[in-house]
């Protein structure tokens, strides 16, 4: 009796041990999703009446909230910190009773000035509803200043500031790095704009590369004061005499110089919403942030009821070859969502949203002939985000019409080639690399050896067949000659608005603008939108991306933000293979 109860015993405990180590891994699972899927919260989300919606941005603000379909689990996971999910919840607010206005946070996290100009317009629009949108902040950087002065006020904490001081961009060169490491970068390239590639051959800037970047800065600073000087009623000669005399510092001398309405704390500001949305305290008024509402309302929302429909399909990220992820932007999972799209008979028409600095050129070169091929059923539409560079425009050129913000990078026409070569460093360590080989060209190139000329014969080819292509492809997308484009192009970076000026884009216009337009343009007054792609992931993919999330983490908590950013920058260049079509500019506007 004794021997079966402890059997007994023995099983229970085995099955409330498995239990329980069950439970365990379902947490550890759901805690890796949420790692993975940024946005994706997992639990139920519910807007209550007298709401307030928070946009802080807390996390960056990518273009794309990406769909995961694990393939494991048959589980589908959606997140919502994406600026289209951000943008149709903008929008449902308006009409949304439970919501009685916005409330913007500086946290420097917004990420270009085109996406900056996508939220004024949503913001300004929210504001036709009559509904409130009031700004506060301890300290205001200035991409998130320019969006906030949308805002009926602007506030900021006693000892806040508004960093309203111009434009900057630095640029590392790494020549003497090389000479003192041995690692050489081999370049070849083509345009003698294209400075993605300069870092590794000189020890400063070319004058054609301060030439480009400091009109384009002024470009881009042009579009900040020209709508700042509109919303806040100041000259845009007050706002650069501001900028120089950093005007802003202090949060008295920003409301001297008119950049705020006021200097309050937090509490102060609090009573303000109680005001406005008609409480008795700040505890009876409920702050919801951007991404819940966007997954409470247009995660369930059908939209209206037709069958017709437009597609979005998002290239958010660097240009690679095989298959996409967030912020990769794969051939094959373009290519497979361009053809879901046009088998599709309830889609009409299709919005291929651009936001890339570009990156593999045969990646590149196999999508813009996809492009080509679906046209032929359906028109396909562009629209820009921060950049449509280099292979992120040669996706783009062909497309039936082009919109681009005024704000965004593009152009950057030209391709480049650089492999890493360690000869020098292994000949100091007294490595010795020794070839056999059946033909004297059968190995293409070595790390541990000089490069040969017939190397950089086949790759000086290769770049220039390539450029030819390029360049040919831009002008029968684009209606003109080769020799018309190519006095923009030789790497050559414009803004938006210069880019419509050169005939590069079509119109300055949104996402919302480009697909208003696709559904005008093939006569739809009612219609749904669809977003591509689904991104596929097995459980060895979550893990290797989970690790990957965790090593990033650590590595810049380490290292500090700044050397993190020197490390991804020569750690990205230095893995590049094959000929490339790459923008290599990180304009920061913080």
């Amino acid at each position: 009796m004794t021997f079966f109860k402890t059997l007994l015993a023995t099983i229970l405990g085995f099955f409330i041990s498995m239990g329980i180590c069950f439970i365990l891994f379902l947490i550890f699972i759901s805690v890796m999703i949420s790692s993975v899927v940024g946005g994706a919260k997992g639990e139920e989300v519910s807007v209550k009446d007298n709401s307030v919606l928070e946009l802080s941005f807390e996390e960056p603000l990518v273009d794309y909230g990406e769909r995961i379909t694990f393939k494991d689990f048959d589980y589908t996971s959606e997140s919502y910190n994406g600026l289209n999910a951000t943008l149709k919840a903008i929008e449902n607010a308006k009409t949304d009773k439970r919501i009685k206005g916005i409330y913007l946070k500086s946290t420097g996290n917004i990420g270009g000035l085109a996406f900056a100009q996508e939220l004024r317009k949503a913001l300004e629009d929210f504001k036709t509803s009559g509904k409130f949108v009031l700004a506060y902040s301890d300290e205001i950087s200035q991409l998130d200043y320019y969006l906030q002065t949308v805002a009926d006020k602007v506030y900021i904490s006693q000892l806040g500031s508004v960093a309203l001081r111009g434009l900057s961009s630095e640029v590392l060169f790494f020549k003497g790095l090389q000479e003192k490491s041995g690692v050489q970068m081999e370049v070849i390239r083509h345009g003698k704009y294209k400075s993605a590639v300069e870092p590794f051959l000189d020890n400063k800037m070319s004058d054609n590369n301060r030439k480009q970047l400091t009109e384009l800065l002024s470009a881009m600073w042009n579009v900040i004061v020209t709508d700042i000087a509109k919303s806040r009623n100041i000259p845009v000669e007050k706002l650069n005499e501001i900028a120089t005399n950093v005007g802003g510092r202090t949060a008295q001398l920003a409301k001297n110089n008119g950049l705020i309405d006021g200097i309050l704390f937090r509490d102060e500001f609090e009573q303000i919403i109680c005001d406005k949305t008609g409480s008795k305290s700040i505890d009876k008024v409920d702050f919801i942030k951007i991404e819940d509402y966007a997954e409470a309302v247009v995660g369930k929302a059908t939209g209206k009821h037709t069958k017709n429909k437009i597609a979005v399909i998002y290239a958010d990220g660097e240009i690679m070859q095989g298959e996409g992820r967030a912020e990769i932007v794969g051939n094959e999972t373009i290519i497979r969502a361009l053809r879901k799209a046009s088998d599709n008979k309830d889609i009409k028409a299709i919005v291929l949203r651009i936001n890339s600095p570009g990156g593999d050129a045969l990646a590149s070169e196999l999508m813009h002939r996809e492009i080509e091929v679906t046209k032929k059923k359906k028109k396909v539409y562009v629209s820009m985000g921060n950049y449509a560079a280099s292979g992120g425009y040669y996706i783009a050129c062909n497309a039936n019409r082009i919109f681009a913000e005024a704000g965004t990078i593009t152009g950057s026409i030209g391709v480049f080639g650089v492999i890493p070569n360690v000869n020098a460093l292994a000949t100091n360590w007294g490595i010795n690399a020794e070839t056999v080989s059946t033909h004297p060209n059968a190995q293409f190139y070595s790390v541990f050896q000089k490069p040969t000329e017939q190397f950089k014969k086949e790759m000086t080819e290769s770049i220039e067949q390539v450029y030819t292509v390029f360049l040919d492809r831009v002008a029968k997308g684009r209606g003109k000659t080769v020799a018309q484009i190519d006095s923009i192009a030789q790497g050559r970076v414009w803004s938006g608005k210069e880019a419509l000026a050169n005939g590069l884009v079509d119109e300055i216009g949104s996402l919302n603008d480009a697909i208003a337009y696709a559904a005008k343009d093939n006569g739809l007054k009612e219609y749904r939108t669809v977003s591509y792609p689904t991104f596929e992931m097995d459980f060895k993919a979550m893990f290797r991306r989970f690790g990957a999330n965790l090593r990033g983490e650590n590595l810049r908590n380490e290292m500090g933000v700044e050397a993190y950013e020197v490390y991804q920058q020569v750690k990205h260049i230095a893995q590049q293979r094959g000929v490339q079509a790459h923008l290599e500019y990180d304009v920061k506007l913080k």
